[in-house]
């Protein structure tokens, strides 16, 4: 039987990241850092642990959980919640237009602090080793787990967007399904030139004077 170890490195490698695999400590985030500008603050994923063990919040996660009203139990639940996920059709998925549509867009909001860049095979990366590592489910911690940086940021501005558009499950669907960063909504040949903007989204007003200079 193929042992886990042979398996991680196996689904890297497809994934191209073998050399990650090659570093198995490497694959695990130790904080999660909040980025807004030049504000940044820090919450360490040992703590995220710790609140899934013991329902008890500690440091900065402890004081925003306060500042906002939630409850640490419930918060601890969410965090062991697992989702059972076939390992192969998922690394499939995640390889196809739609599925690279979804972590574009998601990469815009979560990707390594400083390879900003690589924030999508990263995000591939952690989902596809997080359910392998998991006994082919996958949990929050388990993704936090498989992500391979150690510092994970969170664009605040870009989550607050997200929030904000999708106020139902209909509207978040239909935030990935219109992402205007669908390269099958390009032109062949078009020398890497961006996809026009969506139907409802303001356009820059065409500059009138141009042809008469």
């Amino acid at each position: 039987m193929i042992s886990l170890r042979i398996q991680r490195r196996f689904l890297a490698a497809a994934l191209g990241l073998s050399l990650v695999a090659s570093t198995p400590a490497a694959l695990a985030a130790e904080n999660i850092v909040f980025v807004s500008g030049a504000f940044r603050r820090s919450i360490p994923v040992a703590d995220l642990e710790h609140l899934a063990a013991t329902g008890q919040a500690r440091g900065l996660l402890g004081d925003v959980m306060r500042f906002s009203g939630q409850n640490p139990s419930e918060v601890a639940k969410l965090l062991k919640a697992s989702l059972s996920l076939p390992v192969v059709t998922v690394s499939r998925l995640l390889n196809t237009s739609i599925g690279e549509r979804i972590l574009e867009r998601l990469s815009s909001i979560v990707f390594p602090l400083n390879a900003r860049q690589v924030g999508l095979p990263a995000l591939r990366s952690a989902v596809v080793l997080g359910i392998a590592d998991n006994n082919g489910s996958l949990s929050p911690l388990s993704f936090l787990q498989s992500y391979p940086s150690q510092e994970l940021a969170v664009s605040l501005p870009a989550l607050l967007a997200l929030m904000q558009k999708a106020s139902s499950v209909a509207d978040l669907v239909r935030f990935f399904s219109e992402s205007p960063l669908d390269l099958s909504s390009r032109e062949p040949g078009s020398d890497g030139q961006a996809a026009p903007l969506p139907k409802d989204s303001t356009a820059p007003p065409k500059d009138v004077g141009a042809g008469s200079r």
